[in-house]
């Protein structure tokens, strides 16, 4: 028998011939993958390199000099910077959240992005969560030090998590390129499930002030009980309790970093009994007391970075729309309200 009977397909069998996919987007190399809390009056003086970067404001607003353009950009947009373009940002009066990212990626394909604004939409945000959420279970080097030039592999970190974050980096970009190719349709009402987790998430950040109970939730957006626990518990890993907590500790951190007010007068603002108590739950929430928490953002403000160690990479209440880690809080579970503030 000759090579060419020997390779030739045998009866019932296929002639399959292999086509090697096209992929226009590939991350090759990561700089840096960062989560900024800053204060309102926080300044960034600027830099330029030889790779991307992708500054999305999670919370608050920032303005951006791009290359000769100012631009301000507010929550929920994202901007590139191309390879060598000069770029600096400062916040606009609001303490802001601001994911960053650097990273190598070549080709006709990112010509797209450069001067590139974008607004982020829900499941492009699910992408940067789960960048960063994977991030910070890759890398042992602190997500929040702007000092970090160079991302440090975390021993034992989990499998395939390096390969997640470029595979999440690069659905992100499809999708944006994608967008401007054939707009998707505006986001609109939302039905089912996603529709009444929306309407409930909304709700509750609208009432950061005051105690809430399971039933005022429950009577308030015409959900049952039993259903608006498995919701919760689906979407963030925990009970609708440790989801109005989170959104609390969240704003708490904000107005701590913007210095308006004072620790008595933000327990007060987000409706907690006392600033005893507000102390408590921000402990258990963050690892440090309120002064501790101030005292490490004005460090990172004024270019010292504050103490780290190997668990600084804290991302439950990033920009996660369901938390890799739910808050550990002394729960309610027993009690038909919520923990009052």
């Amino acid at each position: 028998m000759n090579s060419r009977q020997a390779d030739a397909p045998g009866p019932g069998s296929l002639d399959y011939r292999p086509l090697a996919p096209s992929r226009p987007v590939e991350v090759r190399q990561l700089y840096s993958v960062h989560y900024f809390e800053y204060t309102g009056s926080y300044a960034y003086p600027g830099e330029r390199h030889d790779f991307w970067e992708l500054l999305y404001v999670d919370k608050g607003m920032v303005r951006v000099t791009a290359g000769e353009q100012v631009r301000r950009l507010d929550q929920g947009q994202v901007i590139f910077h191309a390879p060598g373009e000069f770029h600096a940002f400062s916040a606009a009066g609001v303490a802001p959240d601001l994911v960053v990212i650097g990273f190598d990626c070549r080709g006709p394909a990112m010509d797209f992005f450069r001067e590139r604004v974008s607004h982020i939409r829900a499941e492009e945000r699910a992408l940067l969560g789960r960048i960063v959420a994977e991030s910070a279970a890759a890398f042992s080097t602190p997500l929040h030090l702007p000092s970090v030039t160079q991302l440090q592999r975390r021993e034992g970190q989990p499998f395939g998590a390096e390969q997640l974050i470029c595979a999440a980096l690069e659905e992100l970009l499809i999708r944006l390129v994608r967008r401007e190719a054939q707009p998707a349709p505006q986001d609109g009402p939302q039905g089912g499930d996603d529709g009444v987790f929306a309407q409930v998430a909304r709700y509750l950040e609208q009432r950061l002030d005051r105690p809430l109970s399971v039933e005022e939730i429950c009577r308030d957006n015409l959900v049952g009980r039993s259903q608006l626990q498995k919701l919760f518990h689906q979407r963030t890993g925990g009970g609708v309790a440790a989801y109005f907590s989170q959104l609390k500790i969240q704003a708490a951190r904000r107005m701590i970093r913007e210095g308006r007010f004072n620790f008595t007068q933000i327990a007060a603002r987000l409706g907690f009994q006392s600033v005893h108590y507000f102390s408590r739950r921000f402990r258990i929430a963050t690892g440090m007391s309120p002064s501790e928490y101030e005292r490490s953002v004005k460090m990172l403000s004024e270019g010292a970075g504050p103490l780290t160690d190997d668990c600084a990479n804290n991302v439950d209440d990033c920009i996660f729309p369901f938390p890799p880690s739910p808050l550990t809080i002394e729960s309610d579970s027993k009690h038909n309200s919520l923990p009052h503030h």
